[in-house]
Parts: structure tokens; sequence; C-alpha cells
């Protein structure tokens, strides 16, 4: 069933007043698992559990494809929610689409384990995924609002240690600036039905741990991002994060990485795990798949 961007809003808008703003972390977890599980796998895609570094996840391996493919996947949840398993119908659909291997890695999250857990964790398995064979140019690293700051950092973390690179970066509403800083956290409050000041807020404490917010690999949007290869951020106008899309958009600018951004018109904050049900989610996966064409192996 396809449904008008401005009526799915009012569902959401809908549905997160019936939870309340008062929700735990641990509740949220749960929410997010029970919606993760409604998600099928795609067609012609095998999934298996698997390990890279040390870190568990799921591999993702469709019928026909490519060996010489991989996508390195970070799930959102504001380093605090989330696993391979709620975002296993998303990365599925994509390794589909791609026609690549998926790896999407069960970082460890706040608050039992603040940072730098999550970036050592995504780190771990990108290092061992290029020690097992994988050639760094063979790998597009993917993630999606937290998980997007978390496959920036792991970028950065790489290139800093002297390791290649991935090809490319695919950002999906990247959660980049744990300054908070941005404008849109002010003026997009009213438009954002996902994310909420108050979540915000309780992820950004259980992460942080009295950490710097403006850290390299805390918040990657802020930094220098020379050295870094080409990125897509694609971020919705509806979205309280949206300042991240478009300061790192920016800052890579002015490092000169090779960035594309994209803001979709009425469209929430990571739209594109959305597409059995919006039309322009499945564009946009469509627009991920035409930019990273040309940027793996054929």
């Amino acid at each position: 069933m396809t449904i008008a961007p401005e009526v799915f809003r009012k569902m959401l808008f809908a549905a997160r007043e019936e939870a309340g703003s008062s929700l735990t972390i641990e509740q949220m977890r749960t929410n997010m698992e029970e919606l993760g599980a409604t998600m099928p796998i795609a067609a012609g895609v095998t999934k298996e559990r698997i390990e890279l570094g040390g870190v568990s996840g799921l591999k993702f391996t469709p019928s026909h494809g490519m060996t010489n493919r991989h996508l390195l996947y970070f799930h959102g949840g504001g380093y605090a929610i989330g696993s391979a398993e709620t975002h296993q119908g998303f990365v599925s659909y994509l390794a589909s689409k791609i026609n690549a291997v998926a790896w999407s890695m069960d970082y460890r999250l706040a608050p039992e384990a603040p940072y730098p857990a999550a970036i050592d964790d995504c780190f771990a398995a990108y290092d061992a995924l290029v020690e097992s064979g994988v050639a760094a140019n063979e790998i597009i690293m993917m993630g999606d609002s937290a998980g997007g700051g978390a496959a920036l950092a792991t970028a950065l973390k790489a290139k800093d240690n002297g390791l290649a690179v991935p090809a490319a970066l695919i950002l999906l509403s990247p959660w980049t600036d744990l300054t908070l800083s941005g404008k849109t956290h002010g003026t997009s409050v009213d438009r954002d039905p996902i994310v909420s000041p108050e979540a915000i807020k309780m992820m950004t404490d259980a992460y942080l741990d009295g950490a710097d917010p403006g850290h390299r690999y805390i918040s990657p949007g802020l930094t220098d991002l020379s050295g870094l290869p080409p990125m897509i951020i694609q971020a919705g106008s509806h979205e309280m994060l949206l300042s991240d899309s478009i300061l790192l958009a920016e800052n890579a600018g002015i490092a000169n990485v090779d960035a594309t951004l994209e803001i979709w018109s009425d469209m929430v904050h990571v739209f594109q795990v959305h597409y059995l049900h919006i039309n322009e989610a499945r564009k946009a996966v469509d627009q991920i798949l035409h930019w990273s064409a040309s940027r793996l192996s054929s």
C-alpha cells in the first residue's frame, strides 16, 4: 500500500502522541525491535549471522550478487537503540538493489557502552572486512541517523590510522553534530514526527557519558574531512537533523571532498526505510543505486 507523505506524517505524529514523550531507552528498543520484525527480507536474498572483528552482525547475500561489491551498514537509533535485526528488511532490500553483499553490524549501544564503544566496533568491523581480503575500493560504507555519523567517523578513523578509505559513503539523515547546535534543531521541532528534543537529549547524554561532544569522531560533521571518499547525503525537509546534513556537505566541500546533498521535500527522518509504503523512499534508493554504480566495480 502506497501512502502520501502528508498522510504518513500524520500517522507518525499520532503514533508518537499515543506513545507519549517519556519513553525510556529500553521501551524505545522494544518498539524498534517489534517494528523491525514486521519488515520482510528482500526476495532472493539470504541472511546469516556473522562476526567481523569480534563484532556480531548479519550478512545479506543476493542470489545474483557480485562478490566484488560490499555494503558495510551501520544502523541508526541514537547510539542507544536499534540492531542489525531492526534494519534487516531495509539492508536486504539495499543488497538486492545494489547487487552487493551487505554486512550489517551490531555495534555496542549506550548507556551500557558509551562512546567510544560504537565507533571502536564499527572500525573493527571495517578493518576486519579489509583484512579478510576485500579491497577497500570494493566497499561502500553506509548508515542512517547515528549510523550515518558512525560511518563518517569510521572513515575518518581509517584515514587517521593509515588505512585505505572505502570507495564511497552513503549517509541517510546522518547525525553528525552532537553539540546539537544546528538551526533546524529549533525550527523543525513541530515538523518532525520522529525525532524529539527530549529523545535526542536523552540519547546524547547516554552516549557521551561526559565526553566532549565536539570530538572528531563524535561530531564528525564539524571536523576536517580531507581525504575522505565521495559521499551522498540524503535528508528530509521536515527533520530536526537537517542542519547536520547541510553543514556536513558544506564542510565536505571546504575539504575538497566530492559530496552530493539531496534534500527531499516533505520527507521525514530516514524516510528511505519506509520503502514499502512511500514512493519517494523507493525513488531515493534508486538515486543511491544510480550514484553508487560508478563507484563500485562492475
